[in-house]
């Protein structure tokens, strides 16, 4: 592939980029930096840029226009959500008996929450209430509800009354999932009532993991939840993008790697 002439400023850059992408309607990071005469590094920075601009989506290893799937990516929401096993075991090795944990709303605390059905003297603080149910029948394990407003869409207690539920309460660790993880901004959703319960469960911890697969790993949504230097640990599955884990862990975050039944022997 014949290389261009290099962009001499990263806005003429940024737009050329645009402009490949438009053209393609999906290419890969390694194409796109050989066209604009810039290193993959630079490359992906841009992309995120525009990304969040809203003028392309960012896939593993390239770029698309907003709601294009990546040309051979045969990679399925559904499949991705498989991954939850893989991570919710990992994460389940930082839990011990007898301690005390809360757990945050969503499909990765849900597939967590079945990881410690079998535990003994667990205390589990959750707003959600498909936490609770997956909960609701493990002798060795005592759930705490906060009060609040049901959210149907998330089936999550929120509002002034689940936060209130919960500033007295201390516990070791809060597992924690969202809508983006990046080290700039840490963890991200884009509702602000989930926001502000989630901050609330994350203040009672000593600790707090993120649970993020990698469609989330790399997104960065409107309302943020914890600062990159307040997660302790995160945990992922192995089709995260590799450099923004090692930046991640620069901030000081300690990266869990987990690889999915389906993966294995890849």
């Amino acid at each position: 592939m014949a290389r261009e002439g290099k962009p001499v400023f990263a806005a003429e850059r940024r737009e050329r980029i645009l402009e490949l992408v438009r053209a393609n309607g999906t290419m890969a990071l390694r194409d796109l930096a050989d066209r604009v005469c810039a290193s993959e590094v630079t490359v992906r920075r841009d992309v995120r840029t525009l990304e969040a601009q809203g003028l392309i989506d960012r896939r593993r290893g390239g770029a698309a226009l907003p709601g294009r799937i990546r040309a051979g990516d045969t990679r399925s929401a559904d499949h991705a959500r498989s991954e939850w096993p893989a991570i919710a075991r990992s994460a389940a090795r930082l839990v011990v008996d007898d301690d005390a944990i809360v757990l945050g709303p969503g499909d990765a605390t849900e597939a967590l929450a079945r990881e410690l059905t079998g535990r003994a003297g667990l205390t589990v603080v959750t707003n959600s209430l498909r936490v609770a149910q997956v909960l609701a029948e493990a002798t060795g394990v005592e759930v705490v509800m906060t009060g609040g407003t049901l959210r149907g869409s998330l089936m999550a207690l929120v509002g002034s009354a689940a936060e209130h539920s919960l500033g007295g309460l201390r516990v070791h660790r809060a597992f924690v999932s969202g809508n983006g993880v990046t080290a700039e901004r840490g963890l991200s959703t884009s509702n602000a009532a989930v926001a502000s319960v989630d901050r609330a469960l994350v203040a009672c911890a000593e600790e707090v993991i993120v649970l993020a697969d990698h469609t989330t790993v790399g997104a960065d949504t409107m309302v943020q939840t914890v600062a990159p230097e307040a997660i302790a640990h995160l945990v992922t599955d192995n089709h995260a993008d590799p450099e923004i884990l090692m930046t991640l862990e620069d901030t000081g975050t300690t990266v869990h790697v987990a690889v999915p039944e389906s993966d294995r022997g890849e």
